[in-house]
């Protein structure tokens, strides 16, 4: 009997442990296409990111290394990067959180410049955003009229 409860003990150790482990790097492991919204229109980079089981985040954002944590399905990055267009080099931070639909999303900060982003797993782009695919038109669109045809009378 004694060794039936050792065997079971373990068993629920081992179970209720695991999730645990996995619950941290789950969510976010792996490539990304984030787009950083900015004044002067959407800014795009990939990212390729890691997490240990202690929620550690390493990985590539563009060439830049990337450094921070991800808990309890909160993103946090801070890490150096070089802005071609801005010519400078500065701290990059990204806050963010995994919501509901697997996308990240969040605020951003690099040397004066902040905003906001949205990033998606490559291959995730929504229908909208499908290569070829017609804009939806508005909810209260109405048909265009019939074209007028010349009276032959005239």
């Amino acid at each position: 009997m004694k060794k039936i409860l050792m065997i079971a003990a373990v068993v629920v150790c081992l179970v209720m442990g695991r999730p645990v482990g996995h619950a941290q790097d789950a969510g976010i492991n792996g490539k990304w296409h984030f787009v950083l919204e900015t004044p002067g229109g959407d800014r795009e980079v990939d990212a390729d990111l890691t997490v240990d089981p202690d929620g550690n985040v390493t990985g590539k954002w563009g060439a830049a290394d990337v450094a921070g944590t991800y808990k309890d399905g909160k993103l946090s990055l801070e890490f150096q990067f070089t802005s071609e267009e801005v010519g400078a080099t500065a701290a990059m931070k990204i806050d963010g959180k995994l919501d509901d639909a697997a996308e990240l999303t969040g605020d951003w900060a690099f040397s004066e410049y902040n905003g906001t982003y949205k990033a998606t797993r490559p291959g995730a782009a929504s229908p909208e955003a499908a290569p070829g695919a017609a804009p939806a038109p508005p909810a209260d669109a109405k048909p265009n009229p019939p074209e007028a045809k010349p009276d032959p009378q005239m």
